[in-house]
């Protein structure tokens, strides 16, 4: 039962506005932003089916634009060793030429002026730097050139030239994040990809009776290998082919020294994380030099770079020494000529990768989108439909409310 005042009018007429008021404020929103849920009260089930959706976009898009930043880094790092395996084959003509026997010392002096400016755009690749100002081929030390040069005399040169050129960089590698839990592993290591030759690295130390005095961690070719109290070389040469690393470690059978070769063309890179395991072993240096310059000086090492290949092509034309340049330096170049297409077949094989890799995420993010239309989207004609029902409504109840206010508790006495 409710009671007949003179406030009774107004009161009623006011409550429905407000809520008509509530009704247009929420539809405004609506329209304002796109959205159909504006407060989780809208639509809670929705609401947290929208979180997740747009969670995932937002991951796929950095997924996406990762895989596009790497495809650039892969485009330019692939366009210089295109380069240098071009320049290699060149150099390999020359040592053709300068192999058949039948070209006086002068000749094999010209040919060999021409060597060493191949030498000097090989070096230029390797030491480029990319359009964000990194190193490309120093690993993750892009902050500096990729390799050392050392210039000095040369038999049968007049100026200085290239003697000695030296890895500046990091064998470490950058993973990436492609997708979910997906990772693609950038490694731009310049003393694998401008490498020529399988590395191998011969101890001279007897080890027959060495065991280990103190626990200590090794790292060989960036994988870390525990080493225990009372492990004997032949327990560490286990550990060593187990570990994954690109080495094979053996036993010589004649020194009881420790060999160790890489199984593809790369610098070997040795050292002691912790402890003093392989410098007890005479394989490397004090833990104050840092690899790959870290071998110790009565260890035999063989197998070196390209530029090493080179150099060595351009001192023996410069000597008139043709037999070597058609034996081992032609042997050498042959290796390197084929490192560097695995390298360049490796590197196109992740570009392609992370295409499929960019369209799949493209259209993830498509479809995730789709989702979060479904769930989100307001739709436009219907909320505008409402809205004009609701301002008609308005101003119906404006006009009826008009003509109420103009009565009184008198009006219902008569």
């Amino acid at each position: 039962m409710k009671r007949i005042s003179s406030q009774m009018n107004n009161n009623n007429t006011q409550y429905n506005l407000r809520i008509q008021e509530r009704r247009m404020n929420k539809l405004n929103n609506q329209l304002g932003t796109q959205q159909r849920i504006t407060s989780l009260r809208d639509d809670p089930v929705a609401a947290g089916h929208l979180v997740k959706y747009q969670s995932y976009l937002n991951r796929v898009n950095n997924f996406e634009k990762n895989g596009l930043t790497l495809s650039d880094q892969f485009q330019y790092r692939e366009g210089y060793m295109s380069n240098s395996l071009e320049i290699m084959q060149r150099v390999r003509e020359l040592a053709v030429t300068g192999a058949n026997g039948i070209y006086n010392q002068d000749d094999m002096r010209n040919m060999a002026v021409e060597v060493d400016e191949l030498l000097g755009e090989l070096l230029q690749n390797a030491n480029a730097i990319g359009p964000d100002g990194n190193s490309i081929f120093a690993g993750t030390n892009t902050d500096a050139p990729a390799f050392e040069i050392d210039y000095g005399n040369v038999e049968g040169a007049a100026n200085p030239l290239v003697t000695t050129v030296r890895y500046n960089g990091t064998i470490d590698i950058n993973h990436v994040e492609i997708d979910e839990n997906k990772y693609v592993d950038v490694d731009n290591a310049g003393n694998k990809t401008f490498w020529a030759e399988n590395q191998r690295l011969f101890g001279g130390r007897d080890l027959s009776m060495w065991q280990a005095k103190e626990r200590g961690v090794i790292n060989i070719d960036g994988q870390n290998i525990n080493v225990e109290v009372g492990d004997t070389v032949h327990s560490l040469v286990s550990k060593i082919n187990d570990s994954g690393a690109a080495v094979k470690a053996s036993l010589d059978p004649i020194t009881n020294g420790l060999n160790l070769t890489t199984t593809d063309a790369r610098q070997l890179w040795i050292e002691d994380v912790s402890g003093s395991v392989l410098n007890e072993m005479g394989i490397i240096k004090d833990s104050s030099q840092k690899p790959p310059y870290n071998i110790s000086d009565n260890v035999r090492v063989s197998g070196g770079s390209l530029f090493d290949s080179v150099i060595a092509l351009r001192d023996s034309l410069l000597k008139g020494d043709s037999e070597a340049v058609g034996g081992r330096v032609m042997a050498s170049l042959d290796s390197g000529i084929n490192a560097l297409t695995t390298r360049i077949a490796k590197s196109g094989s992740e570009y392609e990768r992370l295409q499929n890799d960019i369209m799949r995420n493209s259209a993830t993010a498509l479809n995730v989108t789709n989702s979060i239309s479904r769930e989100g989207d307001l739709d436009i004609t219907k909320a505008i439909t409402d809205q004009k029902m609701l301002e008609y409504t308005q101003q119906a109840t404006l006009s009826n409310a008009g003509k109420m206010y103009s009565s009184s508790l008198l009006n219902y006495m008569k």
